[in-house]
């Protein structure tokens, strides 16, 4: 080994008070949360696509679905027999454990049901969310390096990290490349559609934007991260569930473009 950077030893737990311990992981989703219903308001200012009152109470929807969802995803996607075996170990969210193709099939749900029963457009809502899931993506994957998990494969580059479980050898600080394509990066893209182009007023777009970003960041990332589980026809577990995400999002800017062009050829046509 020519050259590692050393893995900065922060403490997984911010506080510890008796039996109760606060951890940067938890941390993570509920400033993810709270953040994001900071933003929807203002987004929601220039869309006005909910009353306060259902924004306060989409909070709620959508704090179940990110948690149950990714709970349950991670499940069935990462350890299925290993909770079979020891069911306690299903609930204990505090100790880390979630995926994000759950969690998003989970808001996915609540999103659908919100809709019908506020009488809310679905496709404004999913695309107000799009915008504002990057920031839970940055601080989740910035809580996984903290723990020092979900790290990437051994690497030479000079910025090969040993993690604590990682063994020796560098290795690619993939929770980072992470937290910069699916949070900064994506955030911005979205944020630039949003405020500076009339993307907001072509429902599914965004989402379909934010679908294809994340698909193909968590796809390149895939290839220089340790993969969590057994190979799916020769591509990783997330890569794996990344393509339906990347087929979608490219449906939905593919809809969303036909769309509005019918509407300018109607326009013509009056």
């Amino acid at each position: 080994m020519l050259f590692a950077l050393p893995f900065p030893a922060i403490d997984p737990v911010l506080v510890e008070i008796g039996p109760l311990a606060i951890r940067w992981y938890a941390l993570s989703y509920v400033a993810g949360l709270f953040i994001g219903w900071w933003y929807i308001l203002k987004l929601n200012a220039r869309g006005n696509v909910m009353t306060r009152e259902q924004i306060d109470d989409l909070f709620v929807w959508v704090a179940l679905g990110v948690i149950l969802g990714g709970r349950l995803g991670y499940i069935l996607f990462y350890g299925l027999d290993r909770y079979l075996a020891e069911p306690v170990e299903m609930i204990k969210v505090w100790k880390g454990g979630m995926s994000f193709h759950g969690g998003l099939v989970g808001v996915g749900l609540a999103l659908i049901l919100f809709s019908r029963l506020r009488k809310v457009p679905l496709w404004r809502l999913c695309d107000l969310m799009a915008c504002t899931a990057p920031i839970g993506l940055f601080l989740g994957r910035i809580a996984n390096f903290i723990n020092g998990e979900l790290w990437g494969r051994p690497t030479l580059l000079p910025w090969g990290m040993v993690f604590p479980t990682g063994g020796n050898a560098p290795r690619h600080p993939s929770q980072l490349y992470e937290a910069f394509l699916e949070g900064i990066l994506l955030f911005c893209i979205l944020a630039i559609l949003y405020f500076f182009t009339r993307a907001k007023d072509r429902p599914g777009l965004l989402t379909g934007v934010f679908l294809l970003g994340y698909g193909l960041s968590r796809a390149l990332v895939e290839l220089v991260r340790e993969p969590d589980a057994g190979l799916i026809m020769g591509l990783t577990r997330g890569q794996a569930l990344s393509l339906p995400m990347i087929a979608v999002g490219l449906f939905l800017i593919q809809r969303a473009a036909k769309a509005a062009g019918d509407s300018i050829s109607r326009k013509k046509g009056e």
